[in-house]
């Protein structure tokens, strides 16, 4: 059994904009007609033109321009107000695709998709609150370290007390996350040879200045974004597509459900 369902947007309590409908507005862009678009979607042009007009009555402003004389002897195209629309839609496609993903992670365990909703609301001041999967647990007397799977091949390694461990009911394979503020992340361009911190590897995907501060979002191996927050001076030789490094404390890993 797999968890899935379709995106659509309504508006007034009607259907507004689904895939089939985006899909007949990029053909229009891409060939300046509705009969040429409806042909490429294998419909009658009465049911493209229906479909528009089910559409602009919707829409808050027009959809389509007609345009008259020229040397194509006319044609029609998509007004701004249409593209905005379109790329929304793609937006919000995506995150629901995420969003259906997560749950899909249960399988036929409803307790286990109890608990990925809840931590699929979890909201936090921390700009990095990444999903993990808990593939370890060592005790060490009142502490515990945690080895973290993230997505790809990413590992971290966290530490907590064991009342905590206790106290969450943490379990090997259970879904958490990995809450990591910006400020107790470390972007180096070599690995250091010796450190207790977790080092993963990446590419820098941008620099952001202001003040006296400096924003770096690194993309590592396995996907995951990481934003770090950093003094000006600390900046070194950093540059936008450079592999780098990022050094985290486990004592600087929260964990959340």
């Amino acid at each position: 059994m797999k968890i899935d369902g379709r995106f659509w947007l309504t508006k007034e309590g009607q259907s507004f904009l689904g895939s089939g409908r985006i899909e007949l507005l990029e053909k229009i862009d891409q060939t300046g007609s509705i009969n040429a678009a409806a042909k490429e979607m294998k419909m009658s042009y009465k049911a493209a033109w229906e479909r528009i007009n089910g559409m602009n009555a919707l829409a808050d402003k027009p959809l389509i321009e007609r345009l008259t004389g020229g040397r194509g002897g006319g044609g029609t195209k998509l007004t701004p107000y249409a593209r905005e629309l379109i790329a929304t839609f793609h937006r919000l496609g995506a995150l629901h695709r995420q969003f259906i993903d997560r749950f899909s992670e249960a399988g036929n365990d409803p307790e286990r998709l109890a608990r990925i909703l809840s931590r699929t609301f979890l909201t936090t001041s921390a700009r990095n609150q990444l999903p993990a999967t808990l593939s370890s647990i060592k005790l060490n007397g009142l502490h515990s370290t945690l080895t973290l799977a993230l997505s790809g091949s990413d590992i971290l390694r966290s530490t907590i007390t064991a009342k905590s461990v206790e106290n969450m009911g943490l379990s090997i394979g259970c879904d958490i996350y990995a809450i990591i503020k910006s400020s107790d992340i470390k972007i180096v361009s070599t690995p250091p040879s010796d450190t207790t911190d977790n080092v993963l590897s990446g590419t820098i995907e941008s620099l952001e200045s202001s003040g006296d501060n400096i924003e770096i979002a690194l993309r590592l191996n396995g996907g995951t974004l990481l934003i770090a927050l950093e003094k000006q001076d600390c900046l070194r030789n950093l540059e936008v597509g450079m592999t780098a490094y990022t050094l985290i404390s486990p004592l600087h890993i929260i964990i959340g459900l």
